[in-house]
């Protein structure tokens, strides 16, 4: 399902705005290992998946739902900015020499796939999930190849209390405003997430782009014929920012949008 040219971030259907740099969208990337690579010392190795069985894995997309994945272990915690790319599909384990519970696509939304590593432990890297339920995470190995890895240089935190959103770049402030977040009813949802990817509205109230997020609402399970996925995006209605107003997505003005376009993919993003 992370093909479909519709999407809806808890409003009208968007369509795809096309990415085609996946190095460009973060930096400087690391360069990826030989597929043929050794494990590095004391690594783990993954336990073997047949093609039969890989097909069965679901794909971890913001449609999809993983009960079998783990949940981030430590959801309010800042992140050291490392983000990983696959560049072939990867199986992603419950834990290093653990059993698959998905598979990781090399787009999302029709953007290249970027997601955060929480954890490293030898050849295995630790990453968020854009799939229901909230904070789901898993292992992938990164010994074998398949995979790219950068560092982003920003910071993003939303505080829910204040309605604020802030923005740092390399340790420096670039900004803070004030923002929309969901309504007692259709709460933001709390804990670290991911920019997950860049898409053009179709809807002209949403500004001129829609970041969505690797979370969903907690109250509502579809939105507009989409999956209730929590996106950033512009608003035509000045007044109502510093609002607890919208159905889970934050609204933010024309300002913080232009600095939030330039935020790479993949880019951790903290909702206290």
């Amino acid at each position: 399902m992370h093909d479909r040219t519709r999407f809806s971030p808890l409003g009208n259907a968007i369509t795809v705005l096309a990415v085609t740099l996946a190095v460009g969208a973060c930096g400087t990337t690391v360069p990826t290992p030989p597929a043929v690579a050794p494990p590095p010392p004391s690594a783990v190795l993954p336990e073997p998946v047949p093609s039969d069985r890989m097909a069965e894995l679901p794909l971890t997309t913001t449609y999809t739902t993983l009960p079998a994945a783990p949940r981030d272990p430590a959801p309010t915690d800042p992140t050291s900015g490392l983000v990983l790319h696959p560049t072939t599909t990867q199986v992603v384990y419950a834990h290093p020499g653990g059993p698959p519970v998905a598979r990781l696509p090399v787009t999302q939304l029709k953007s290249p796939t970027w997601v955060p590593v929480i954890a490293t432990r030898p050849g295995w890297e630790q990453v968020l999930l854009p799939s229901r339920p909230n904070g789901s995470a898993g292992w992938i190995y990164v010994g074998g190849g398949g995979v790219q890895k950068a560092r982003s240089p920003y910071r993003v935190e939303v505080e829910t209390a204040t309605r604020t959103l802030t923005v740092h770049h390399s340790g420096r402030k670039l900004g803070s405003w004030k923002v929309a977040v969901g309504a007692p009813e259709t709460p933001t949802p709390i804990g670290r997430t991911f920019v997950l990817a860049a898409v053009s509205p179709t809807y002209p109230g949403y500004g001129s782009l829609v970041l969505p997020l690797g979370t969903h609402s907690t109250t509502l399970h579809t939105f507009d014929d989409g999956p209730a996925t929590v996106a950033m995006h512009g608003w035509q209605d000045q007044e109502i920012f510093g609002q607890p107003v919208s159905h889970g997505c934050i609204r933010l003005p024309d300002a913080a949008l232009r600095v939030m376009s330039r935020v790479p993919l993949g880019t951790p993003v903290l909702i206290s």
